[in-house]
């Protein structure tokens, strides 16, 4: 029956009033959910699919480190580096060869999965051969820089999702070492504040690509991103913050606002990942100051029943901006 004769059918169905306007409706809404059912079911198989294939590219790199533990003292430095790096490569080459067919995407960025785990052992082995000092801040910016600068290179010709994530991870390990090769000669006085603003420093970037990828609709990716850039944030300023006699008032006064900040940030993004770290840190916080000033005092008793009308203020708080802004987040 084509598309013209069903309809006329209807009409003539609904004119005798055989069929109402509320039964072909729903008759559609029924083709609609099973088609829904239908679409999940698929892509719950081929999660599981890309879930099972990365795990067996994590089992070949397993392979691979235990034979060379085992062998290690029986290798010769060729054997190591082929073994290594010589595998990273063959992996990575696959990957573009799979990566021609879009058939084979799965099964190009398994390999490339692959690759990005060997490679840094692979460069390490290769840097440590050649003599340089493994312990130095400069040996690891220039292994960290060469493989942000590959995998960066390789995103930007093939467009996989998988080099999004070692991009992430190369990248922080050359700031962390670039930044520690900068200041070498000074590390020992500055590296406790140092290491903090650094924190501060990735976590906020951690957010602002975690936003760009919301954008870009990666959204696992731009989660997991929100997660760490706010614990990375919040902890770095509540560090900042210090413990008393050495605290920082500047940071201790600043750090409520940041919080309450990341909180409308739930808002705007529509994400509840920052209305619960933003309301967590927020208690650590008023913990963390009746500590301070008057664990020691007889005003302990006053702040704790203080302290408790804060939390359930901070409750009721959280409880309200979910119920209002992200019960469809």
């Amino acid at each position: 029956m084509d598309k013209e004769t069903l309809l006329r059918s209807i009409a003539v169905l609904a004119a005798q009033k055989l069929v109402s306007k509320e039964e072909v409706l729903k008759a559609f809404d029924d083709a609609g959910c099973k088609e829904q059912a239908v679409s999940a079911r698929a892509a719950q198989t081929r999660s599981m699919g890309e879930i099972v294939s990365y795990i067996g590219g994590g089992i070949v790199v397993m392979g691979i480190a235990i034979f060379i533990g085992q062998h290690w003292s029986e290798l010769a430095t060729a054997t190591r580096i082929l073994a290594t790096l010589g595998s990273g490569i063959a992996a990575f080459t696959l990957g573009v060869i799979f990566s021609r067919s879009e058939r084979f995407n799965l099964l190009s960025q398994v390999f490339f999965f692959i690759s990005a785990l060997t490679m840094p052992a692979g460069l390490s082995i290769t840097f440590d051969s050649a003599g340089w000092d493994m312990g130095s801040t400069l040996t690891h910016t220039m292994l960290s820089g060469t493989l942000f600068c590959v995998y960066g290179a390789a995103y930007w010709l093939f467009k996989k999702g998988v080099f999004n994530i070692f991009n992430i991870v190369f990248g922080t390990w050359f700031f962390f070492s670039f930044t520690d090769a900068l200041i070498t000669k000074s590390t020992q006085t500055l590296s406790y504040k140092f290491d903090e603003y650094r924190v501060l420093a990735v976590g906020l970037s951690y957010v602002l690509i975690g936003y760009y990828f919301s954008r870009a609709r990666k959204h696992v990716l731009s989660k997991w991103l929100y997660a760490l850039g706010v614990i990375g944030f919040l902890g770095a300023a509540l560090a900042l913050g210090g413990w008393s006699p050495k605290q920082n008032f500047f940071w201790e006064l600043l750090f409520p606002g940041l919080c309450f900040g990341v909180v409308y940030l739930s808002i705007y993004l529509r994400s509840k990942i920052f209305l619960v770290f933003g309301a967590l840190y927020l208690i650590g916080y008023f913990l963390k100051i009746t500590g301070e000033y008057f664990a020691k005092s007889l005003g302990w008793p006053l702040a704790l029943i203080i302290l408790g009308l804060v939390l359930i203020f901070v409750g009721y708080f959280s409880f309200y901006f979910h119920k209002k802004y992200l019960s469809e987040a």
